[in-house]
């Protein structure tokens, strides 16, 4: 591509070349509003078409300098906040991509990825032009339109959803949002402060993370830095002063150990190259703030890398190292014979250095290291290396739960929230009955180990063996266990394990369930109190034909006939206006408002039916059904104060014959003052087959003690046997049932 070739739109800052697996920031200045002179340019696109020549055939190389000038067409007069020419800022992208050497498809897309958004380009036109498979992946990173009424937050959550999925599809779509990412990080200064902090803190969350779980470890590192370095400029200044100080402190001894090393390894037949690095900032800030500590404490801010031939010598080296200076207890890691999820491979070790200075070394091979940077982006230079298809599987394997997750999630904020979880790197591994080998998250319970496995394991998961023995599901898994999941066919998750789980595809799936669930549950209560309603019509619900239920859809809701059944079960239709509305009639007649049967309560299990907290109703109790938006049926005593309204509102429900508890009922207690009472008392209730959830005392100002039992029970008789046999206690003063909460006593 000559000089004369490049249209004048395409004159932009070039990219300096090195062998990073990130291209260095841009020699001109992107951030001034003077651009640099147009043959410097021209002379600096011809090195970047000569790189793309390096490894792509001719006629790919042609394809991309034909998107150099669609591109450069479309932003014609669009420019950057800098001031420079728009067209700058896809050429950079495409140079990221260059460097990662990805294949002519990506970098088309590049080039083109801002045209739909910012242009009136359209997806056909590019799929027309440059092949439907670049016409996706620019579609998979351009934004949604934002809709009316639409916060800020949805719209961007939405677009992580689009984009997220594009990605479980094709992993390019991330790559060429990285870069661009990158770019926008590099020339942030341009851009309010606002706005500057808002990218800032949006890449350290979403994109930074991505970037490490993909193994691009290069650009992990320069997200965290350039954000930290926007989201606390003053910390960050300070530090990097106090870094640059410490530097010169510091020499004599980075040299002393690169010279001692230099000699030993070859002393000892290994092959060896050194390098001595200072950690990043980001680091550094991240260690004081999450171990209070002050600057002058954190004495590991030097490393090294330790670059060997093959795998055997990663171990000799270590082994060499070991007898040079003393390795500290349990800051070994061994990530080449257990890699991390994202395909990272190496040695870790942290030994006590020249004056007592801990020192952490990395030792790696060659392709390790290439890998470390690159991470899945290296899969279009080295297609056929064994090493390379396991970092491909488990990719795929992680870029496939998003999928899982999408499906689990009820909207793009909750989606996001479990995304963003499951991008914090695994931390703990632990062992299948099998032997095979699991990454979890730091803090994973048994039951993350059981979603893990397979979401069908997860839900039905009752018990747990943690090393061979017995252990609660709410159990933390540590590096090493060993762990069997016990299963029953008929077993459901349960609500209370969203208070532990922490891996976003546990939380997810859970909530999928109990959501399925309650809507089935509610569906089927819907249809009951449906059927009552066209009762009172005088017409049965199996008399309905389909044509007046595609009538009411077509006319009345948009929804598909289970969702209306579930809306009236969750009380946010009414069933007389449905019933009504299926039937044509316009008037109820209220003599005609006849029951169809009341509905059967099954037990406190019944997530479409809720037993209110207000009167605490049991078995055997007269109760009536009350339907509350959002929330479904809710059953009350007959003679609850917080009824509100006419019978007209009530629901006709009844105790069903099968009713299976426990049901908690609130008594209080008032027993003398006197030694073991409440042992007393706790010994006649558990003698009667029931359980005490909670106990609550409140001293009064006599001989007497109020005592508050949460029991639970089967029914009403179960409660009566159990008042009965403790009023026969002669330190029992008086018992009362209550059916609201009792006031606090402080």
């Amino acid at each position: 591509m000559s000089a004369a070739a490049l249209p004048p739109a395409l004159l932009c800052p070039p990219v300096a070349a090195t062998g990073d697996a990130v291209p260095p920031a841009l020699t001109h200045s992107t951030r001034s509003p003077n651009p640099p002179p147009a043959s410097d340019l021209a002379e600096d696109f011809e090195h970047l078409f000569a790189q793309l020549r390096t490894y792509l055939k001719p006629e790919d190389v042609d394809q991309i300098e034909a998107a150099c000038h669609f591109s450069a067409s479309a932003h014609r007069g669009q420019f950057r906040s800098s001031g420079e020419a728009y067209i700058s800022h896809p050429l950079a992208v495409a140079e990221t991509l260059a460097y990662w050497r990805l294949d002519a498809q990506a970098l088309t897309a590049a080039l083109l990825h801002d045209v739909m958004e910012d242009t009136a380009i359209t997806k056909a036109q590019i799929a027309q032009d440059f092949g439907k498979v670049t016409a996706d992946l620019v579609d998979g990173v351009s934004k949604l339109d934002r809709l009316e009424n639409q916060s800020y937050e949805e719209a961007q959550a939405e677009n992580f959803r689009k984009m997220l999925l594009a990605m479980a599809q094709d992993v390019r779509v991330i790559l060429i949002k990285l870069a661009d990412r990158l770019h926008n990080m590099r020339t942030l200064d341009a851009v309010r402060p606002d706005k500057r902090r808002r990218i800032a803190r949006e890449t350290l969350d979403i994109y930074a993370p991505i970037a490490n779980r993909l193994g691009l470890n290069t650009l992990y590192r320069e997200f965290q830095e350039l954000a930290f370095s926007n989201l606390n400029p003053l910390r960050y200044r300070v530090l990097a002063k106090a870094v640059k100080s410490a530097r010169g402190n510091r020499r004599e001894v980075v040299g002393k150990i690169i010279d001692s090393l230099k000699e030993r390894l070859p002393a000892q037949h290994i092959e060896a190259e050194v390098m001595g690095r200072e950690k990043h900032l980001y680091g550094i800030y991240r260690k004081m703030r999450d171990k209070h500590l002050s600057f002058s404490q954190v004495l590991d801010i030097y490393g090294f890398r330790v670059i060997v031939a093959d795998t055997p010598a990663c171990y000799l080296a270590l082994g060499a190292l070991h007898g040079l200076y003393k390795p500290l207890p349990g800051k070994f890691k061994d990530y080449i014979a257990i890699p991390k999820a994202n395909g990272y491979q190496s040695l870790h070790t942290t030994l006590i250095g020249p004056y007592g200075m801990p020192i952490e070394f990395q030792i790696r091979t060659r392709q390790m290291h290439h890998i470390a940077d690159s991470g899945v982006a290296s899969h279009w230079l080295y297609k056929d290396e064994r090493a390379l298809s396991e970092l491909q599987r488990t990719t795929h394997q992680w870029l496939q739960s998003l999928i899982e997750l999408q499906t689990a999630s009820v909207d793009s904020a909750e989606f996001l929230e479990h995304v963003k979880v499951d991008l914090f790197p695994g931390e703990v591994y632990v062992f299948t009955p099998a032997g095979k080998i699991l990454s979890l998250r730091r803090g994973a319970t048994a039951v993350d180990f059981a979603y893990a496995v397979h979401t069908d394991i997860g839900n039905r998961c009752i018990a747990c063996l943690i090393n061979q023995e017995s252990m609660p599901l709410r159990t933390e898994l540590a590096d090493g266990d060993r762990v069997e999941i016990i299963t029953a066919p008929n077993a459901a998750p349960n609500p209370h394990w969203l208070v532990f789980v922490k891996s976003g595809k546990a939380r997810a799936q859970i909530r999928h369930f109990l959501k399925t669930k309650q809507n089935e549950q509610s569906a089927a209560l819907g249809k009951h109190l449906l059927a009552q309603a066209l009762h009172g019509l005088g017409h049965r619900i199996e008399e309905l034909g389909s044509s007046a239920w595609q009538r009411f859809l077509k006319a009345f809701s948009g929804k598909t006939q289970r969702e209306v059944l579930t809306d009236i079960g969750l009380g946010k239709r009414l069933p007389a206006t449905v019933a009504r509305r299926l039937v044509g009639d316009k008037v109820i007649d209220e003599q005609t408002l006849q029951s169809g049967g009341a509905i059967r309560i099954k037990g406190s299990t019944d997530m479409a039916v809720q037993l209110a907290h207000c009167c605490r109703p049991i078995p055997g109790d007269p109760i009536v059904g009350v339907i509350r938006a959002g929330q479904g049926l809710v059953v009350h005593t007959h003679d609850c104060p917080t009824l509100r309204g006419g019978r007209k509102e009530w629901v006709d429900v009844e105790w069903d014959p099968e009713v299976s508890g426990p049901f908690e009922v609130l008594i209080c207690v008032v027993a003398q003052n006197a030694t073991g009472v409440l042992a007393r008392l706790a010994v006649t209730i558990a003698e009667h087959g029931s359980n005490i959830a909670n106990v609550r005392m409140d001293e009064g100002e006599g001989a007497t003690t109020a005592l508050y039992f949460t029991l639970q029970v089967d029914s009403r008789a179960h409660l009566a046997r159990i008042l009965r046999n403790l009023r026969r206690l002669p330190t029992v003063t008086r018992i009362i049932r209550i059916k609201e909460n009792p006031p606090h006593h402080h």
